[in-house]
């Protein structure tokens, strides 16, 4: 019961954290793409919030397994609530400069803040169910990776809602406020957790991998790479600038998008055939799951070209709006899959007193993804529209799903100090 509990309040506290990250994105997008910031510059503002995620993620795992996941949890919470509260604070008589810097160095403070959190909550899952339930894991897993999607989606819409309703700094500081809430509920709650640790492992190891974690890491690095390509800056822009819709409607579909896409993550297991090791079919299934995924983009850049040039003679942007949500519709489900499986591996092969090294190493790569995809995507917008990032995007899928199907072939260490 005490492993239930546990459970719950760690999930809710990341899910409250994980609201306000998607309010936030959107929040700061809309925002600033309305005072005129080019692509580019829109792409800067995230640079640190993913650089930040990098590094947070390298050395979160080897900070719970010293310190515990409870004090990782607490440490993202209160972060976040520290950067939420220092952008509301943004003076609009600053310079471009300025304000661009001071945007920069808070969204880095809430990469930190996200990172520690997502770490936590999904080390939480190994360390509290038992030994020997790999299909219970890959249920738990996705339940969780797709709980917490629906809420990022939910919050695109709170940000855009808000941004309209009560203006940039009023919706940051309702936030703020929100997650002190979540924070000293969970500090209540969580008298005693089961992720205390257990030894204190030097630091040289959080580069000390098996070739199995390597390579669903390295796969990780070019899925979420290939997702934020066009994810970060080329659909919500497209969205405005060719399709012409409002703040609001970027939201919402936004929303819809990312909790259909929560909703497929947590129904995934029942898309794949389980294995009696937990391991060899799952690896195909991502192989397989990764090809179809990197169709997709290819296919909407080839569309969205064709019918921008008709639409050009024609003016009739309907049939474009269809097609567009339409494709994204597909992509989102095959990556849902996609990352259910990416989230399942890595816990079923990483040894129980390794989880916090392992999944805080895999998150490194999944951030530093985000992080090439957030400036690939404002670069290749600026080149050459939505079409170019999703030429971007195909590529990078392609070579996530090439180095997954390497998994459990060959199993030698490789230790890096």
């Amino acid at each position: 019961m005490t492993a239930w509990r546990d459970y719950a309040v760690v999930t809710s506290a990341y899910w409250g954290l994980t609201l306000t990250d998607g309010a936030l994105r959107m929040i700061v997008l809309l925002h600033f793409h309305s005072l005129g910031y080019t692509p580019i510059e829109l792409a800067a503002l995230f640079v640190l919030y993913e650089f930040f995620g990098v590094v947070t993620n390298l050395v979160g795992g080897w900070i719970a397994a010293r310190l515990g996941l409870r004090f990782t949890l607490y440490a993202g919470l209160w972060l976040q609530i520290a950067a939420l509260f220092m952008l509301s604070q943004l003076d609009p008589s600053w310079s471009r400069e300025m304000s661009v810097l001071y945007v920069f160095l808070s969204q880095g403070l809430s990469g930190v803040a996200k990172d520690l959190t997502k770490m936590s909550a999904k080390s939480s899952i190994k360390i509290l169910l038992p030994e020997g339930g790999t299909s219970r894991l890959f249920k738990w897993v996705a339940a969780l990776t797709g709980s917490k999607n629906a809420l990022k989606g939910a919050g695109f819409f709170l940000g855009g809602a808000l941004l309209t309703s009560i203006g940039f700094e009023g919706a940051l500081i309702f936030m703020a406020a929100g997650l002190a809430v979540v924070l000293v509920a969970s500090f209540l709650l969580l008298k005693q957790f089961a992720g205390q640790p257990t030894s204190k492992p030097p630091f040289s190891r959080i580069l000390s991998k098996t070739r199995d974690i390597n390579l669903i890491s390295l796969a990780r690095f070019f899925l979420f790479g290939g997702r934020d390509v066009w994810f970060v800056v080329g659909v919500p822009l497209f969205l405005d600038e060719v399709l012409g819709w409002s703040f609001v409607e970027i939201g919402t579909f936004m929303a819809v998008w990312v909790i259909v896409y929560g909703f497929v993550q947590a129904v995934a297991p029942r898309f794949v055939q389980k294995s009696p090791d937990g391991v060899t079919m799952e690896v195909i299934a991502a192989s397989l799951w990764g090809g179809a995924l990197a169709i997709v983009p290819l296919l909407l850049a080839v569309v969205i070209y064709l019918l921008t040039d008709q639409i050009a003679l024609t003016d009739n942007i309907a049939w474009l709006g269809i097609v567009t949500v339409g494709e994204l519709a597909l992509f989102g489900i095959l990556f849902a899959i996609n990352s259910s499986l990416h989230s399942y591996l890595i816990l079923a092969i990483s040894d129980t007193d390794q989880t916090t090294l392992n999944v805080g190493f895999y998150y490194m790569a999944n951030a530093g993804g985000r992080f090439l995809g957030t400036l690939m995507s404002g670069m290749l917008y600026q080149i050459g529209g939505v079409e170019v990032c999703l030429i971007g995007s195909a590529v990078l899928i392609a070579a996530a799903a090439i180095l997954v199907r390497g998994i459990g072939r060959q199993e030698t260490v490789t230790n890096v100090s």
